[in-house]
């Protein structure tokens, strides 16, 4: 074979090559690009969804529509069933029209105390004696109702009256464990030692209770785990305790 001849082999060989890379690439091209053009199914918000959201009740309350887009306008970590957010929280606001994402959510346990609070639930701290609190005793998922001792609005009227203003309220963060002898010290509330603790309340019961602990002795009361009942309301003032220990003790 001559040189000439040979160079020419060469070439035609090298052609042959950049034109199956040619063509290797063009299909390749034309195969992601029909990938990409293809619809898939995802949810999208079909109303505001405010941040804090359980995703079992926007599945519940039908606030997600189904969509047909490209694949290609698939934002990243979008839904393709509403499943995927059942057993998990909204994070940030999700407005109507917008694709839905697991970005925009997170586990119940990475929520802390904001995955308990809904609606018209608020969460509320306060700080109280060792005894008030019941520090040591309470437990975070305790339920406690709130007792009060309530000045008379009458002018001029000392007089008071004990009530449980309020019942069965969550208590979402438990006040630290007070040591034995503040718990159970009958001066704790006058030597300063003070524990805190967060409790779930409706907007309307945060009104009674800040009330109740701003202006008047108060205490918290444990409920029963399981099968606890209430009694009627009433009132118990100076005049009910003595008609009730009239001829001697009970």
């Amino acid at each position: 074979m001559t040189y000439r001849v040979r160079n020419i082999v060469i070439a035609v060989g090298l052609a042959l090559v950049a034109m199956l890379l040619t063509l290797l690439y063009v299909t390749n091209y034309r195969k992601s690009v029909q990938h990409n053009a293809a619809t898939v199914q995802v949810y999208a918000a079909s109303t505001d969804i405010p941040s804090g959201t359980n995703g079992s009740d926007i599945v519940k309350q039908h606030e997600l529509k189904p969509l047909s887009i490209p694949r290609s306008d698939v934002v990243p970590g979008a839904i393709s069933n509403p499943q995927q957010i059942e057993n998990l929280v909204s994070t940030a606001n999700i407005y109507s029209g917008e694709q839905v994402t697991l970005r925009r959510f997170a586990n119940h346990t990475e929520q802390g105390v904001r995955a308990q609070l809904s609606g018209q639930m608020r969460a509320i701290q306060i700080a109280g004696n060792p005894n008030q609190v019941l520090a040591g005793t309470l437990q975070a998922g305790d339920h406690v109702d709130l007792v009060a001792s309530v000045h008379y609005p009458d002018p001029g009227s000392q007089a008071t009256a004990a009530r449980v203003i309020l019942r069965n309220l969550l208590v979402l963060v438990a006040p630290p464990a007070a040591t034995a002898a503040s718990k159970f010290s009958s001066s704790s509330s006058s030597s300063g030692a003070t524990s805190s603790l967060m409790l779930q309340v409706s907007e309307a019961q945060m009104q009674k209770f800040f009330y109740a602990i701003t202006n008047d002795d108060w205490s918290l009361d444990l409920r029963p785990v399981s099968d606890s009942t209430d009694t009627a309301p009433n009132n118990q003032d100076a005049n009910s305790i003595l008609a009730l220990t009239k001829g001697g003790p009970r």
